[in-house]
């Protein structure tokens, strides 16, 4: 199964669509006003093509608020970047919607916290851990993966762009989904360059 692909941090409703012309598999639009890609109040997502799956990005937010926000924009699923539980979790999964947790690595981290969700969620997210929620730009150790034996699919996030995709040809892992790519296929923050994007799921499919 081939790699799937999704790119975050879209908020310009102009590049949205020059993005959804190369049709990635997710495109996600981030609900935290602590991000620099943060969508804004009151932002409505475009039409976009039924093959893109819709994820919005939240951290710690109430229930309500991502509930409302998933209907509003149709959201197909939600991307969780702060301590929700798994109750939370469930909660979000019972309404239909893909629910992907995020966790953030470095060489301390005990991949037994996975189990809690194991259950509670369709996707895990493997990023970069950094000081402050969301991205970084910066990959982590990826033979950490190897300490992860669960099976629940997970994403691949942290630093990755055109230039170090093909590296993630060397991680052999069964439960590796999908890659997701921010700032290293940025001009700017929320800003896409639709070239290596382009360039990184040309690469992305020679695997």
């Amino acid at each position: 199964m081939k790699l799937k692909v999704k790119i975050c941090g879209m908020r310009d409703p102009a590049n949205i669509m020059e993005v959804a012309a190369i049709k990635p598999d997710y495109m996600g639009f981030i609900y935290y006003e602590g991000s620099p890609r943060f969508v804004g109040n009151n932002f409505q997502t475009p039409q976009l093509d039924k093959t893109i799956k819709r994820v919005g990005v939240f951290v710690n937010q109430s229930l309500e608020f991502v509930l409302g926000e998933a209907e509003r924009n149709k959201l197909e699923a939600v991307q969780l970047h702060g301590t929700e539980s798994p109750d939370f979790c469930i909660s979000l999964k019972a309404k239909g919607i893909e629910v992907i947790k995020v966790f953030s690595i470095d060489s301390d981290f005990d991949f037994e916290k996975t189990n809690d969700y194991k259950f509670t969620v369709n996707y895990f997210l493997f990023d970069t851990k950094g000081k402050k929620y969301g991205g970084t730009g910066v990959m982590f150790d990826w033979s950490l993966l190897k300490k992860y034996v669960g099976s629940t699919p997970f994403f691949l996030s942290g630093g990755l762009s055109e230039k170090n995709i093909a590296q993630v040809a060397s991680i052999q892992h069964p439960s590796l989904y999908a890659v997701d790519v921010n700032s290293g296929v940025e001009d700017y923050p929320g800003i896409k360059n639709i070239q290596k994007i382009t360039t990184l799921i040309e690469v992305l499919k020679d695997f």
